[in-house]
C-alpha cells in the first residue's frame, strides 16, 4: 500500500504525540523509543540490487506491551517504482554480505515458547511496503507486542510477504540494537 507523504508525516506526528504524551505517567505507562538509520547493508554482494544505495530510518516506540513501528528508505533505484518489497524485524544482526546472520524473523510466539507459532502480522513485525517514483518507502505497523531487546535487523526482501510470512531472498538489512 502506497501511503501520501502527507498522510505519513500526519501518522507520525499523531503516533509520536499519543505515545509520547507530556501527561505524568505511571512508571509502567512509560515509553521506550528505539530508533535506527544509515546506509542499508547489502546481503547479496555478488548482484547489483535496487537497495545497494539506499538508506533507512527505523523508529520503534514500546508503550504497555505494544509496538508501532515505522520504517521509511529513500534512494531506492527508482527502476523499481510501483514494486512492493516485503521487510520484517529479525532475530539476528545485519551482516554486509551474509543474509544469514539476520537469523528468522522475530516471532513473539516463539519468544513466549507457543509451540506451534502463528506466523502472521500480529506475531511479526511486517513492515512492506511499495516504492514510489522517487524511490522511497514507507511502512507502519502495530503490533501486540514488545520485542526484547538485542542486536536486531530489518531486513528487506525480494518479493512481498505472503501469508505464511515469507518474502524471497534477503536483498539488504538495517541494524537495529538496543
Amino acid at each position: 500500500m502506497t501511503v501520501p507523504r502527507y498522510l505519513a508525516a500526519a501518522a507520525v506526528v499523531l503516533l509520536t504525540t499519543a505515545v509520547v504524551s507530556t501527561a505524568p505517567a505511571q512508571a509502567t505507562d512509560a515509553a521506550e523509543v528505539v530508533r535506527a538509520r544509515g546506509s542499508l547493508h547489502d546481503l547479496q554482494l555478488s548482484t547489483t540490487g535496487p537497495f545497494d544505495d539506499a538508506r533507512a530510518r527505523f523508529l520503534m516506540v514500546q508503550r504497555q506491551g505494544s509496538s508501532v513501528v515505522i520504517l521509511k528508505v529513500r534512494g531506492i533505484d527508482q527502476s523499481v517504482a510501483g514494486r512492493t518489497f516485503g521487510a520484517h524485524l529479525h532475530t539476528g544482526p545485519c551482516v554486509t554480505g551474509n543474509g544469514a546472520a539476520a537469523g528468522p524473523h522475530y516471532n513473539a510466539d516463539t519468544v513466549a515458547g507457543h509451540v506451534p507459532p502463528r506466523v502472521d502480522a500480529s506475531t511479526e513485525v511486517w513492515l512492506d511496503f511499495e516504492v514510489t517514483p522517487a524511490g522511497k518507502g514507507f511502512a507502519i505497523a502495530r503490533v501486540p507486542f514488545t520485542p526484547l531487546p538485542g542486536n536486531r535487523s530489518v531486513v528487506i526482501h525480494e518479493m512481498p510477504t505472503d501469508h505464511h510470512g515469507a518474502a524471497g531472498p534477503r536483498q539488504a538489512c538495517l541494524p537495529v540494537s538496543w
